[in-house]
């Protein structure tokens, strides 16, 4: 299986193996420990697009702002109708292109994120060399 491997200092993607390398590490120690350097950590980019969608509730906020937008729009207040549209729009786009970045901020952050990615896979824990 080939996953791909986010550096969390510069953001650059590059393809690897999997491998047995992996290490489960308590929220409490890579907490303390990722800023020092410890640890690296390697993000599965599509997995954590659709597991940031579903935990900021990505879909459920966008379209009422849609929706909301439009009919504003249509009923002759423009200006407050059209930036509602873009923010509903731009919201995916914005988390597609940063979601690696935003779980690693959210597992950091919370140990039930941090759980539930190291269970699905989405995040992989290695000493830093």
């Amino acid at each position: 299986m080939t996953e791909t491997e986010t550096n969390t200092q510069t953001g650059e993607n590059t393809a690897s193996a999997e491998s047995p390398s992996a290490i489960y590490v308590p929220h409490q120690e890579f907490k303390t420990g990722l800023p020092l350097g410890r640890f690296r950590v390697i993000v599965n980019p599509e997995r954590a697009q659709k597991y940031v969608k579903h935990r900021l509730f990505v879909v459920g906020i966008s379209l009422p702002l849609l929706g909301i937008g439009v009919v504003l729009s249509m009923y002759g207040y423009l200006w407050v109708g059209l930036p509602m549209i873009v923010v509903g729009v731009l919201m995916h786009r914005v988390i597609k292109a940063h979601a690696p970045k935003i779980l690693l901020h959210l597992a950091q952050h919370d140990a039930k994120t941090y759980e539930e990615a190291m269970e699905y896979e989405i995040l992989e824990v290695r000493y830093a060399p």
